[in-house]
C-alpha cells in the first residue's frame, strides 16, 4: 500500500512551480490592473506573493478571483500555445489590409484564412476577429506601422502570441493563453516605426459564444422555412 502512494502521480497543485508558470500568472495579474480588477496596491502585493510562491497551487491562489485565472488552472505549461507557429503555413498572404493616408476595418462576419497582412503608413487599421470564422487552428498576422495605427483583437478564449519590435514606436501584443488544446491560436509579427501595433483579447468575445449564435440563427431560418 505504502509503495502505490509513492508511485502515485504527484497532484498538480502540488507541483513545484516554474518559472513559465509564474510570468503567466503575472500576466494575468497585469492585464487584471489595467481592466481595473485590481487596484494598485492589491496587484503590488499579489505580484510579490507570486514571486515568493513556491507550488502551482500557491500561484492559484491570486488569479482565483479573476475570469482569466479560471479559464486555464496554473502549472499545465506543457499545453501552452506553441511561441511561433508551425511548418505549412504560406508565405503568401490569404488577404491584406492597407491604409495609406487613410483608415481600413475588418470586423463582423468574416473568414480568417492561415495568414493576414496589415500595412498602415500614416493611417490606421483596425483588425477584429472577435466574430470571424476560424477555418484554421493557427492564423498569422503581419502587422507593420509606419506613422501608423494597427489595432488587432480576438476573442478571449483563443491563445494569442506575438513577435514583433518599434523603431521609435510601439509593438504591443498581450500574450493569451486558451483552455483548450484545440483553440484557434494568433500569431502576430512585424514592426512598428514611429507608429503603434496592439494585439490583445477582446473580453466578453468567445468563438463558442459566436458559433452557437450563428447555428442558432440558421435552425431558425430552416424552421420557418421548412414552416411554409
Amino acid at each position: 500500500m505504502d509503495l502505490q502512494k509513492q508511485n502515485a502521480p504527484t497532484p498538480a497543485a502540488e507541483l513545484r512551480a516554474s518559472d513559465a508558470d509564474r510570468d503567466r500568472v503575472a500576466d494575468i495579474l497585469r492585464e487584471a490592473l489595467a481592466e481595473g480588477r485590481l487596484t494598485a496596491d492589491e496587484h503590488a502585493e499579489r505580484v510579490d506573493g507570486v514571486l515568493h510562491a513556491k507550488t502551482v497551487g500557491e500561484l492559484e491562489v491570486f488569479v482565483r478571483d479573476l475570469p482569466a485565472g479560471r479559464q486555464r488552472p496554473a502549472g499545465s505549461a506543457s499545453r501552452l500555445a506553441p511561441a511561433s507557429p508551425g511548418p505549412g503555413i504560406p508565405a503568401e498572404a490569404d488577404s491584406s489590409v492597407v491604409a495609406v493616408f487613410s483608415s481600413a476595418v475588418r470586423r463582423g462576419r468574416w473568414r480568417a484564412g492561415h495568414r493576414l497582412h496589415a500595412y498602415a503608413v500614416f493611417g490606421s487599421v483596425e483588425i477584429d476577429l472577435s466574430e470571424a470564422l476560424f477555418e484554421y487552428q493557427q492564423v498569422v498576422i503581419k502587422a507593420v506601422s509606419v506613422f501608423g495605427d494597427v489595432q488587432i483583437r480576438v476573442p478571449e478564449n483563443v491563445s494569442l502570441r506575438g513577435s514583433g519590435g518599434g523603431v521609435l514606436g510601439s509593438f504591443e501584443v498581450s500574450p493569451l493563453d486558451s483552455a483548450d488544446p484545440e483553440a484557434p491560436v494568433v500569431y502576430v509579427d512585424g514592426w512598428a516605426v514611429l507608429g503603434n501595433v496592439e494585439a490583445r483579447a477582446r473580453r466578453g468575445k468567445l468563438v463558442a459564444d459566436i458559433l452557437e449564435r450563428v447555428q442558432d440563427k440558421v435552425d431558425r431560418k430552416l424552421r420557418r422555412h421548412l414552416g411554409h
